[in-house]
């Protein structure tokens, strides 16, 4: 124990907390337990992690802030002894195309001043070894690695003229300002079509005027340079990264252009004089594309004394990779095509390389997406930060996480408004005795399927090469439960999402993307139960329906439906308040003079799952809220911005919407995700039903529970990336003990 004061909370009440009070030991492992919904969350991130990053930003002048997040005031009384935090969640980290692992973990900036120091020939600094400088990166794709150019037989139409709309691209359509620009330009027959065009009038249309002369198009007050369409197009968008540009805008440009690897440094990113300087035969890019377990043997293998201690150092780090499972990533792998735990992991990798101590480290559920063995690595990596001296805040699932806490907190007793308080805090060993959900599901296991089902027949997949799959050979049954296993990187999404989606596109997919992006989705418009709500109202007061859609006619004027509104401070980050109008209701106040069995339809959006199905009578809206509280989500409200709702919980709101179809294939991707151990025994029962109703389920998952209850396991390994590709075994889960090679069968 420490003698440290410890971080006391008091009165919290951020979303369901009924005005809790904590103790929280300093450097020590705290986790904080308890269902999905139960208030872990609004605790740990959206009370104490908000505080101590607005505290933070505070101490930053007001120019620095403008830059930085806006964390509002959380509603609690008091937070005292706050450490500095850093916050490791699941959001993926992106970045652009310049953004790799190597880059983001930092290791790269230790692998350049090695090569710096004894690479031959050499190349100059450090720098010169980036190709995010411009002493180093390829002069003809400027460090990306590719080149991008528009594909004019995909951008014009040459059967049609200007004023027909040769120009396909949607930006620049007739009546546009682009459009304009060319149409107004004088140089133009404006209903000649394109194949009519003369070599000096395409050249003027497509590259711009000759040398030497311009021309400006004055409308709307102002006057545009004219310049060729390809020269435009290059300058609008070839220009920018599209790693960093908005999905609908990508999809569009993605539309009208060809992407291809580099032809000056074949993908490399690096000038010439960079990738000719070598460490014992490879170059810096060689190195790079490795994966991180055959990189460290390779540095390992160098004989230099002059760079020992920093290839120490690099393989330090490197090691920290394999460590946590991410051994099977190479340091050239662009941070935008991480998953959301791999995103985590490399996050803890980057904040392990650093000497601060006396932080507060903040952690979203890290064992998502980690095979058992790897749990153990992370729990590792969780003592290494105590060790040096911090405070750490666990939200978890996984026993074998909650095993390594010095000091557990469990919220509940259940979700939404039955949760929200301190059911136990105390040891691990105390919480295995304690009467709360948690403690009574610590000591039960679901045993190994005994009975399987039979299989009605087959889907098989031939001769799988993607990515890492070593020409995989694997039927899968139907009308069972199929559990697709492995250690992180072993392929099983390869195998599934990649090749076997491919082969079966109907197969009807529920994975974790996010539900959707729109501010106004919410779950009563996501399942579509919101048009039969809006008539339930419109029927009792005989008036339209359209009257009761924030979208609509009945939303209030002043924040659009929203229920909030953005001020825009332009020099500072902006601000989103409650409308003072509809204070939060989103509708105009007639609207909420009409009411279904006294409830107004603001009452109704405010209903959790649960409380609507007590609520309505309707048979149509009834079924989905059933189905909503049948995969654990009876705590959401109906008018909760999806926005709000994390990957685990879109993934089972995917299922509620999914689950009245029949002999269908479905594809689930780790449906534990956020899952309490209580929930995991409701998941199967689902999954049962969806079985036994006909239907093929292929399930992508760790979870040691779900994998006793299949039909049918395929293990995929034994390791991951070039270590892994193989099928260990494909049979009953009572016959997976007996594989020697599969790290699977050692857990179970």
């Amino acid at each position: 124990m420490t003698d440290l004061e410890p971080i006391r909370v008091r009165g919290a009440r951020e979303n369901n907390l009924k005005n809790i009070s904590v103790d929280l030991p300093k450097r020590q492992i705290t986790v904080f337990t308890g269902v999905s919904g139960s208030g872990k969350s609004s605790l740990v991130f959206d009370t104490i992690a908000a505080e101590a990053q607005r505290q933070l930003n505070e101490t930053f002048t007001r120019f620095v802030q403008g830059f930085l997040p806006s964390y509002g005031q959380p509603d609690v009384d008091s937070i005292k002894e706050l450490n500095a935090p850093i916050i490791i969640d699941q959001k993926r980290v992106g970045g652009g195309s310049r953004s790799t692992v190597g880059t983001f973990t930092e290791i790269n900036a230790d692998v350049r001043a090695l090569f710096a120091q004894v690479g031959q020939p050499s190349a100059g600094p450090a720098a010169a070894f980036s190709f995010n400088t411009p002493q180093g990166m390829c002069p003809e794709c400027e460090g990306i690695g590719t080149t991008t150019q528009l594909d004019l037989d995909r951008f014009l139409n040459h059967e049609q003229s200007l004023n027909g709309g040769a120009v396909l691209h949607p930006e620049f359509r007739v009546g546009r300002w682009v459009w304009k620009i060319y149409a107004l330009s004088g140089l133009f027959e404006n209903d000649k079509p394109l194949k009519n065009y003369g070599k000096a009038e395409l050249e003027r249309l497509l590259y711009g005027l000759p040398a030497g002369q311009e021309l400006k198009v004055e409308f709307g007050g102002f006057a545009y340079q004219y310049e060729g369409l390809v020269e435009r197009f290059t300058r609008m968008y070839l220009k920018k990264d599209a790693g960093e540009m908005a999905a609908r805008n990508r999809k569009v440009f993605e539309q009208f252009t060809d992407t291809r690897t580099c032809p000056a440094c074949h993908g490399a990113r690096l000038n010439l004089a960079a990738l000719e300087s070598r460490i014992e035969g490879h170059n810096i890019a060689e190195l790079c594309e490795l994966e991180v377990s055959a990189l460290v043997d390779v540095l390992r293998g160098l004989k230099q004394p002059k760079s020992a201690p920093l290839v120490k150092a690099v393989i330090r780090r490197l090691d920290a990779l394999v460590e946590i499972g991410l051994g099977y990533l190479s340091l050239g792998r662009e941070t935008a095509t991480l998953s959301g735990g791999e995103s985590q992991r490399v996050k803890m990798i980057r904040h392990l390389g650093n000497s601060l101590t006396d932080m507060l480290y903040i952690l979203d559920e890290p064992s998502t997406g980690m095979h058992a063995r790897d749990v153990e690595r992370l729990n590792g990596l969780l003592r290494e930060l105590r060790d040096k001296g911090n405070t750490v805040l666990v939200v978890e699932h996984d026993p074998d996480v909650i095993a390594v806490a010095d000091h557990v907190v469990d919220i509940g007793p259940g979700a939404g408004t039955h949760g929200g308080e301190v059911v136990f805090e105390g040891s691990y060993a105390k919480l295995k005795n304690a009467d709360t959900l948690t403690g009574r599901f610590l000591a039960q296991h679901l045993p190994i399927k005994e009975e399987v089902r039979r299989a009605r027949g087959q889907l098989s997949i031939k001769k799988a090469v993607q990515h890492n799959l070593k020409s995989v050979d694997v039927d899968i049954p139907t009308g069972v439960l199929t559990v697709v296993t492995g250690v992180a990187g072993s392929g099983k999404s390869t195998l599934i999402n990649g090749v076997f989606l491919a082969q079966h596109p109907d197969a009807i997919v529920i994975d974790q993307a996010r539900v959707t992006a729109n501010v106004r989705s919410a779950p009563a418009t996501y399942t579509g139960i919101m048009d039969d709500i809006r008539k339930a109202f419109a029927k009792a007061n005989n008036v339209s329906a359209s009257l009761f859609s924030f979208n609509s006619e009945g939303s209030c004027p002043n924040c659009n439906g929203l229920g909030v509104t953005y001020a825009d401070l332009a020099f500072m980050e902006g601000i989103t308040s409650t409308c003072e109008v509809c204070g939060g209701k989103r509708f105009k106040d007639e609207v909420l003079e009409y009411t279904l069995r006294d409830r107004t339809i603001s009452d109704v959006l405010g209903m959790t799952a649960e409380e609507a199905l007590a609520f309505f009578t309707e048979k149509k809206i009834r079924s989905v809220l059933q189905a909503m509280n049948d995969v654990g989500l009876g705590y959401l409200t109906l008018g909760q911005p999806l926005s709000t709702v994390s990957g685990g919980e879109g993934q089972r709101l995917k299922l509620a919407t999914e689950l009245h179809k029949q002999g269908s294939v479905y594809v689930m991707d780790e449906p534990t995700t956020g899952l309490h151990l209580s929930d995991i025994g409701l998941l199967m029962g689902i999954i049962d039903r969806l079985v036994d109703a006909g239907n093929t389920v292929i399930l992508i998952e760790h979870h040691l529970d779900v994998i006793r209850q299949a039909d049918w396991i395929i293990d995929l390994g034994p390791e991951g990336g070039s270590g892994g590709g193989e099928v260990l075994f494909a049979g009953p889960p009572g016959d997976l003990q007996g594989c020697e090679r599969s790290v699977t069968a050692r857990y179970l």
